[in-house]
């Protein structure tokens, strides 16, 4: 048995797929490519990130989350300094606080961080983040739980750090 249309829908076959590839392209459903921080506003180019300001009883906080700002905006290529800065990256550790977790032996650190895209004294974007790390308070040994504490500490203000830049840079 032959197939009248097979030849005729062969030829056509790579006009129908860049077709679809054009209407799927523009159905206008929101999504877009967009580099790293190019949702910063117009004229925002070269960051500096000054120490942040520490509203916690908690001491070297503000050094810990700048260290990991300035790292994140290093990695993505905004950190800048002196008269090269066209804006400033401003931050303020809100709070931090320890709870115990369900699972024996675990406790749970959690933080909250203000992030300000400032330029010409004037607040373009604001953002607050806060999240949460679970750590082991070890053995009994004192020294142990608060190593396990720090590094929780470490591995909370730079995932806070990297979600609080995508958030100011994100065009949404």
């Amino acid at each position: 048995m032959s197939r009248p249309f097979a030849p005729v829908f062969q030829r056509f076959r790579p006009v129908v797929g860049v077709w679809l590839a054009c209407v799927a392209a523009s159905a206008g459903c929101g999504y877009r490519f967009v580099g790293k921080g190019e949702g910063l506003p117009e004229g925002v180019t070269a960051l500096c990130a000054p120490v942040f300001t520490n509203e916690t009883p908690e001491p070297t906080l503000e050094a810990l989350f700048t260290r990991y700002l300035r790292q994140e905006l290093t990695r993505v290529g905004r950190l800048s300094s002196g008269t090269a800065c066209d804006s400033r990256l401003e931050g303020t550790v809100l709070s931090v606080w320890n709870s115990p977790t369900v699972a024996g032996n675990y406790f749970r650190i959690s933080a909250t961080v203000r992030l300000r895209l400032v330029k010409d004294g004037q607040v373009l974007k604001e953002s607050q983040v806060g999240g949460t790390e679970e750590y082991l308070l070890g053995t009994g040994d004192i020294l142990e739980t608060e190593a396990s504490r720090q590094a929780a500490l470490d591995r909370l203000a730079e995932v806070l750090m990297r979600d609080g830049y995508d958030r100011l840079a994100s065009a949404w």
